[in-house]
């Protein structure tokens, strides 16, 4: 939370089907929350980080 992020930085790494997927920032801005853990189980189209 804080970090500078710019559109189509890596912001995080999600596991499927034993596959790693780099899930890469939509827009530049500042992470403001981070809404899993990690480990946690997510569906498709979850919110995961708040980027203003």
């Amino acid at each position: 939370v804080g970090q500078s992020v710019t559109a189509g930085d890596v912001i995080c790494i999600i596991e499927a089907m034993k596959m790693f997927n780099q899930i890469e920032a939509d827009r530049s801005g500042t992470v403001k929350a981070i809404l899993v853990e990690n480990g946690d189980p997510v569906e498709f189209d979850e919110p995961l980080i708040i980027i203003e």
